[in-house]
């Protein structure tokens, strides 16, 4: 049986009611400040610092620790913590293992508010942030130097989806003793597995595909066992805590993320080969297709697909033109995030590695939701129309 099924399976939390137990399939919400200690003994123990359990609701409670086992599980890791949002996790985790003096490196294509925080708050601290190709690879080596602590991934990206070489960038990462952490969010812990290859540190927004209904706001961060140590007493110095209405959201999204997973990926693989097939889509970069640039990382790291993908027109249009094209859009919601089971929509320019993407042109990312794949086709074939 894997990890997921054990997840997904008969769990018995117990409680007791008139002398007679209840048994339920999932925990119940554990709300509060104040836990009781069972005696003085373990008050004194936890001023102590000798003490095991909970001593206070900053520490999380049952339902946050049900969640945070069950993600640890599925990433192989040694302990996951649980936090209020996906930013919440990623800045967390780069506050815990940098100090004043150190250089992190970050690949340029990472989610936009985790480089706004890197350069507004962790360079205050006199932390030096460099931005690194976004398909990088061993090449990495000619970035490092003695101040080099951490090294930052996200792959794919979310917007333009380069893929960087995992190991060979670990190799190089453990030859100098630099830490490496990955939003890992496109891929769920289902289609990716960083700590199995080495990353020290694999950060999720479970605000996306692991809660998947697009009213939850959730992080989680999962560490290895030679870091955990490190982390945990930074958590115990800055008390942070994860909502346990959200934790219980994220773990019954567990439950089902294989199941709707597969087919946000069935739908976006079919939507996608579709649009090579449209006179005037140029582009279309979905990792999981053979022409993307780094198909052969994605075939080497990754088991599956996530819904998330973009494409770019033949003709650079105008501003009033990608306008008139979302605006015509019915099924897709103009909106920002993924993962949910409402297929999205958004439209940017980006530049990556100080170059523009795409000769310039507007991205189309789609969030292909749950909905019937044709009827989203569909909706994209209207929308086309108004740009003739």
């Amino acid at each position: 049986m894997d990890k997921h099924s054990k997840i997904v399976g008969f769990h018995d939390y117990r409680d007791s009611h008139g002398g007679h137990k209840i048994r339920t399939i999932n925990p119940t919400i554990q709300s509060g400040s104040t836990v009781l200690f069972d005696c003085y003994e373990d008050m004194k123990f936890s001023h102590q610092g000798q003490y095991s359990g909970v001593t206070y609701g900053t520490s999380g409670l049952s339902t946050q620790k049900a969640f945070e086992e069950a993600m640890c599980s599925l990433e192989n890791g040694h302990s996951s913590f649980a936090f209020s949002s996906g930013i919440s996790a990623i800045i967390n985790a780069l506050m815990a293992f940098t100090r004043s003096g150190d250089e992190v490196l970050i690949v340029d294509n990472v989610y936009g508010p985790t480089a706004s925080f890197c350069h507004k708050v962790l360079t205050k601290f006199d932390i030096k942030i460099t931005h690194i190709e976004s398909n990088i690879g061993a090449e990495i080596n000619e970035y490092i130097n003695n101040k080099t602590k951490l090294i930052f991934l996200e792959s794919p990206g979310s917007n333009t989806f380069e893929i960087q070489d995992l190991t060979a960038i670990v190799e190089v990462a453990k030859k100098s003793d630099i830490i490496t952490i990955i939003d890992s969010t496109w891929a769920t812990p289902l289609y990716l597995k960083p700590l199995d290859l080495g990353i020290d540190v694999s950060i999720h927004s479970a605000t996306k595909y692991i809660c998947g209904y697009s009213d939850v706001l959730l992080g989680c961060v999962t560490i290895n066992k030679k870091h955990s140590k490190i982390f945990d007493e930074y958590l115990h110095t800055i008390e942070n805590f994860a909502n346990p209405h959200d934790c219980y959201l994220a773990l019954r999204g567990l439950r089902s993320l294989r199941a709707r997973l597969k087919s946000h990926e069935q739908s976006a693989y079919e939507i996608a080969r579709w649009l090579k097939s449209v006179e005037i889509v140029d582009t279309v970069i979905h990792p999981g297709l053979d022409s993307h640039p780094q198909h052969h990382l994605w075939k080497k790291y990754f088991t599956g697909a996530s819904g998330l993908f973009s494409f770019t027109f033949k003709d650079k249009y105008s501003e009033e033109k990608i306008a008139i094209f979302m605006n015509a859009l019915e099924m897709f919601g103009l909106g920002y995030s993924w993962g949910g089971f409402k297929s999205l929509a958004t439209a940017r320019q980006y530049k990556r590695d100080g170059e523009d993407v795409h000769q310039g042109k507007h991205l189309i990312r789609l969030n292909i939701g749950l909905e019937n794949t044709q009827d989203l086709i569909e909706d994209l074939k209207s929308s086309f129309a108004t740009l003739d």
